[in-house]
């Protein structure tokens, strides 16, 4: 294969950087989730006269470090639905038809659109991380320097399958619609529901049966349990719930990940062959 994929990889982050106001928007709204949203709902439950039970013996995290978790996997779909409307700035200006018509695969156009979406979400995603443990998330407690390192490789790795199923997600959508209202619109209808759907901010244990099962095949899910996972162990308890994962549930969590990537691949690939690009 050759390498023209990474033309447009480059061209993606040089758009990431020169858009000021974007990248300013990019990097603090999610801190932004931390500062108010989370340090105002932990103070809320820490005040709370009937306290949260616990286990013995087992580690008890607070609301703070339960949702950045799930603020760095918001993050990542934020970051990556939104990812492929500069493909329909391009489709609509013309640039698109010059990327189609020349001697490189046009699966490599989805490739470099989607190693730009993977890495934007690792920058972001590695600030908030960082700034989440200033404000006080208490990830990796009892970690070794070694486990550390293994334990943040892993949260990447889970990033980053997540990132690239949903900027070829994104990009399909994009080469399919015609205008820009029509892509904010889908992916404003996407966000709301894989967000409130998910474990990001709260546990689902307590969500109604018919809620728990969309929750089941939401990708938001899977990428907060492997984030926990490898940010605050296998065993722990938050907001009065009790939260045990195996390897295999971990595995399994990444195998769906895998799955759906694969598939909002396929149809990327179907987007940009099928694309009526004037």
């Amino acid at each position: 294969m050759g390498r023209e994929f990474l033309t447009v990889y480059w061209r993606e982050m040089i758009r990431f950087v020169r858009f000021k106001g974007q990248l300013f928007a990019a990097l603090v709204q999610p801190a932004l989730w931390l500062l108010l949203f989370g340090i105002a709902m932990t103070s809320n439950f820490d005040s709370n006269p009937f306290a949260m039970p616990t286990i013995p013996g087992v580690v008890s995290v607070d609301y703070l470090t339960f949702m950045a978790a799930g603020v760095m996997a918001m993050t990542a779909l934020f970051t990556c639905l939104f990812g492929g409307m500069g493909l329909l700035f391009d489709k609509n200006w013309g640039i698109m038809k010059e990327m189609l018509a020349s001697p490189m695969p046009s699966y490599h156009i989805q490739i470099g659109v989607g190693l730009g979406g993977v890495t934007k979400s690792f920058i972001q995603v590695g600030l908030i991380m960082v700034f989440g443990l200033v404000l006080g998330v208490k990830f990796f407690l009892g970690f070794s320097a070694l486990e550390t390192v293994f334990a943040v490789l892993g949260i990447f790795a889970f990033i980053m399958i997540f990132s690239a199923g949903f900027i070829f997600l994104s990009a399909g959508l994009a080469m399919r619609v015609e205008s820009m209202e029509s892509v904010q619109a889908m992916m404003t209808l996407l966000t709301l529901p894989l967000m409130f759907s998910s474990n990001a901010l709260y546990s689902t244990s307590s969500f109604p049966v018919w809620l728990q099962t969309i929750s089941s095949v939401n990708p938001l899910t899977y990428l907060v349990n492997g984030i926990r996972y490898f940010a605050l162990g296998n065993d722990f308890t938050a907001m009065g719930t009790h939260y045990e994962y195996t390897g295999g549930e971990i595995a399994l969590s990444f195998a769906v990940l895998l799955v759906f990537a694969g598939l909002t691949f396929v149809f990327a690939w179907r987007a940009f062959r099928t694309a009526k690009v004037t």
